[in-house]
């Protein structure tokens, strides 16, 4: 149970609950509970039975999934502010297909999933406001499968520096570390590395940790590697 106004102010704020009447948000937080992780704790295992889902308070999480052979593939990193496994109550999905483990100490709320999907059945516009979360998702998705499907490992990390920089300042900052970018695009840390040196050579990127600066973003699409 949510007892914290911190705590059950940050739920209320968000799109999925700031809709839902007060005593139909009051259950909700009465079935809720706070959950802590130190770095490296896991919270749930690809496969696990899915009867919750979650919102992330501090911290960072890191979704991935394990392929037959063990190696490990990141789906998403989940910030502060954002839920995940929300879209599991309107499928016929009974486990999660992700692992999610946390990548810092992490604070986050744990929602019970088929009362809160009970506590829609009036409440249409909370809906929509889930259905415009999940398209989020799914456009992110479709543009993950853009990038893991380019011929080449240059071009999905161009292609991935493209889609990250920021309109305004030229720029793209890494959340996570390089090794994980890697494995988000499919392919080795070190591969990942020499690609991005190789474009500073080139004068198409400048980097400062994990600061990348694209210098010159219509000849970085064009370059073929």
């Amino acid at each position: 149970m949510l007892t914290h106004p911190s705590t059950v102010l940050v739920l209320r704020r968000h799109h999925l609950f700031s809709q839902l009447p007060d005593k139909v948000f009051e259950a909700v937080c009465g079935l809720a509970m706070l959950r802590r992780l130190s770095c490296h704790d896991t919270l749930m295992h690809q496969g696990d039975p899915a009867k919750r889902f979650f919102l992330l308070v501090s911290g960072q999480i890191k979704l991935y999934r394990l392929s037959a052979e063990g190696q490990e593939h990141l789906v998403e990193i989940i910030q502060p502010g954002q839920t995940f496994a929300e879209a599991l109550l309107f499928s016929q999905a009974r486990s999660y297909p992700v692992t999610a483990t946390a990548l810092k100490d992490c604070v986050l709320i744990s929602i019970d999933g088929g009362h809160y999907r009970n506590a829609l059945e009036d409440q249409p516009q909370v809906c929509l406001a889930i259905l415009a979360s999940m398209s989020i998702h799914l456009h992110q998705r479709l543009k993950d499968i853009d990038t893991l499907t380019s011929a080449s490992a240059s071009r999905r990390v161009i292609n991935f520096l493209l889609q990250e920089c920021d309109p305004d300042s030229g720029r793209v900052e890494l959340q996570v570390s390089k090794r994980l970018v890697a494995s988000k695009l499919g392919i080795q840390p070190e591969t990942f590395s020499r690609t991005l040196h190789r474009l500073v050579e080139r004068g198409l990127i400048a980097m400062e940790r994990r600061s990348i600066h694209i210098l010159a973003a219509d000849e970085l699409a064009d370059y073929s590697g």
